[in-house]
């Protein structure tokens, strides 16, 4: 694939309340790559303008300004949608219908048919765990088997780039593992993931890139561990004589701060730094058993950003 999955330009859409005495800007000026293959999460508060964005790339809505291309197709192709599965946050199907009667149904309505529609569906029945359920009507079915059917149904067209919003919403903790799987095991078979969640603990397992918005606007943009990573701050767990002395008689030098059961914490400027303090560390006969580089979980980036958005958007 010699495109991008995702390319807007300077997107924004901007509504009217009513007779227009309002403007709501939802999106603005968003620029956002996503690379085809790959798993981005897409994250912010409530009213942040996810869903809008989703909308806009879907054609369900229209963008005031700016532009879009889904693989490689200006957003206007209609016929680009061939190659894209949807699962929207709240969806609901006909009480009445069987879990493979929804497939059928949805099947049929993506021009499939036949034997080959009835083999698609069970395989996805199958790969959503759901096989054993294909003729009950969905009207017992839990909400976990509801995300799980709609995931089945969001497939049925064997999309290239599959918008996923709130997959995982109200799904127990093995059903959350279930759907992780199922998502890395798409992502295996090239398929691209654009994901809407709220539940940063899933995002920042399986994702790729992250991008945070709020109030329209994209306010950071990268992986999970470029978000997350504090640039110069280390975990060190430290062995020898010399260390009850480092206690005793803290060295300013080394910048070490006991956190117990053998630990320190080291922060320094820079990389030369870091090497000057190991080699002290070396000289007292001090061995570094562990050195690990600290983070942040994505829930402490994601709020921090948050909370300096809304900060400079009062100035």
């Amino acid at each position: 694939m010699n495109f991008n999955a995702i390319e807007t330009s300077s997107l924004s859409k901007v509504y009217s309340s009513a007779f227009g005495r309002r403007k709501i800007e939802a999106l603005t000026n968003l620029n956002l790559i996503v690379k085809p293959g790959t798993i981005f999460g897409f994250l912010g508060p409530n009213g942040a303008g996810k869903t809008t964005f989703v909308k806009l790339l879907l054609g369900i809505t229209f963008p005031t300004s700016g532009g879009a291309k889904i693989l490689g197709e200006d957003i206007s192709e209609y016929k680009m949608k061939s190659k894209i599965g949807y699962l929207p946050e709240n969806h609901k199907y006909p009480a009445y219908l069987k879990g493979s009667e929804v497939l059928d149904f949805y099947g049929k309505l993506s021009g499939m048919e036949g034997i080959n529609l009835q083999k698609k569906i069970d395989e996805l029945l199958d790969l959503v765990k759901l096989t054993q359920w294909k003729k009950t009507k969905v009207k017992a079915y839990s909400k976990g088997m509801m995300q799980r059917l709609g995931l089945a149904q969001a497939l049925l067209n064997e999309p290239e780039l599959i918008f996923l919003d709130e997959p995982t919403d109200g799904v127990d903790p093995i059903g959350r593992k279930e759907i992780r799987d199922i998502l890395l095991e798409l992502k295996s078979r090239s398929k691209t993931i654009f994901l809407n969640s709220h539940l940063l603990s899933e995002v920042e397992q399986i994702t790729d890139r992250v991008g945070i918005l709020n109030k329209g606007k994209l306010i950071r943009e990268g992986t999970v561990k470029e978000l997350t990573q504090k640039r110069e701050e280390y975990k060190l767990s430290l062995e020898g004589a010399a260390v009850d002395d480092i206690n005793k008689n803290p060295d300013n030098d080394l910048h070490l701060t006991n956190i117990g059961d053998g630990y320190f914490n080291l922060k320094v400027s820079d990389s030369n730094e870091l090497n000057k303090v190991l080699d002290m560390l070396r000289s007292k006969g001090i061995m570094i058993k562990e050195m690990v580089q600290q983070k942040d979980s994505l829930e402490d980036i994601f709020i921090s950003l948050i909370n300096e958005s809304e900060k400079g958007a009062m100035k």
